[in-house]
């Protein structure tokens, strides 16, 4: 009878031992974890590029003598006319060259003037017996020498003249100067490009692609060009070039974006443009974050937790292209289904889980993490 008493105590123990253990077991079955409701878009949903509103086309002008740069005529954002002269050079240099040139000309008409007379004289003198066919024939190659150097010395002086109109540097087309590279006082050398200007007209985006997104962009069905400066409102854009290596310090690939119907007044240059690839995998998408995704038995599956009971289950998934820290899901989630993206790993089938309280009360948005 002792003995049942002495036993009674640990008997006791052992009961209160299990139920905190079977208490402390029910609570560790309800895991809190992190979720996102899914949002059914577009498939390339997120894949936007920031850019810079450009000019289709770009010249950088520069004159075609050398020489000291005497004024210059526009600033920089000045709209300019084919034609309009944007700088000029000291002018004394080259209208020496043209007097010279002219000099040299009137040189070579004395001398041709000079042959003629000279062969006049010898056939003359032949008639009367008093000189010789080799004199003839010697005279006639001079004055043919002396009309091949005055063709030369014309050739010299319309070269100098041209030289001379070289000295003023004009606009090749309608547009606006974006940047000057020389200044008054300057001296420039024949070919430095010292003015640019972007033509007026067509307008693109220029963006830089990672390495890991050049497939996406080549097949997207669609570009859609929106401004900073002017929210809400889209213009449709088409990929016109895309450079076949990467940039030696960013390592991307720079792509130009035409706009298609582009306003002038709206879309300036310079301007902060962003470009949004859409429609990628040709069906819509839903876009979830790679820690979401469980690989189990060669499978992708996720979470999917019950509204009502709060209980978690697998659901298989079609992935597709990934994006930073994302994946496309295009089958196997209909859309505003709460999937797991913390603890995944530490779930079981049938598992309950406490999802924040935030994420519990908001309603189901498009793939915005919660």
């Amino acid at each position: 009878m002792r003995v049942q008493w002495a036993l009674a105590p640990l008997a006791m123990a052992t009961v209160l031992v299990g139920c905190q253990r079977h208490e402390a077991e029910s609570y560790e079955e309800v895991r809190p974890v992190q979720s996102i409701v899914a949002g059914r878009s577009a498939g390339s949903v997120g894949a936007r590029y920031s850019g810079e509103v450009v000019a289709r086309y770009e010249s950088r002008l520069g004159f075609r003598t050398s020489g000291k740069i005497a004024a210059r005529l526009v600033e920089v954002g000045s709209a300019v006319k084919r034609g309009q002269p944007l700088m000029r050079l000291s002018p004394e240099q080259e209208a020496l060259r043209v007097v010279a040139a002219g000099a040299d000309v009137d040189a070579a008409k004395s001398r041709v003037a000079q042959a003629r007379i000279d062969l006049q004289r010898t056939e003359q003198l032949l008639a009367r017996q008093f000189a010789s066919r080799a004199e003839l024939d010697q005279q006639k190659l001079a004055l043919d020498q002396a009309e091949a150097q005055l063709r030369s010395a014309n050739a010299q002086r319309d070269t100098s003249a041209n030289q001379h109109g070289y000295t003023v540097l004009t606009a090749d087309r309608d547009g606006v100067v974006t940047a000057i590279a020389a200044e008054a006082g300057q001296v420039v050398a024949a070919g430095q490009s010292v003015v640019t200007v972007a033509a007026d007209g067509e307008r693109e985006v220029a963006i830089s692609i990672p390495e890991s997104r050049l497939d996406e962009l080549r097949q997207a069905r669609s570009l859609q060009v929106a401004a900073w400066a002017h929210p809400g409102r889209t213009w449709a854009g088409v990929l016109r070039e895309l450079a076949p290596g990467t940039d030696s310090v960013t390592r991307t690939y720079s792509a130009r974006i035409s706009i298609r119907d582009p306003d002038p007044q709206l879309l300036r240059l310079g301007m902060t443009a962003s470009v949004l690839v859409s429609d990628v995998e040709g069906t819509s998408a839903i876009r979830l974050p790679l820690t979401a995704i469980v690989d189990r038995d060669g499978q992708r599956q996720v979470w999917v937790v019950d509204p009502k009971t709060s209980q978690v289950a697998l659901r298989k998934v079609t992935l597709g292209s990934p994006q930073d820290d994302n994946v496309l899901v295009v089958a196997g989630l209909n859309g505003g289904e709460t999937i797991v993206t913390a603890g995944v790993h530490m779930l079981q089938p049938g598992q309950r889980v406490k999802l924040p309280a935030a994420a519990a009360a908001a309603p189901a948005s498009s793939g915005v993490a919660k």
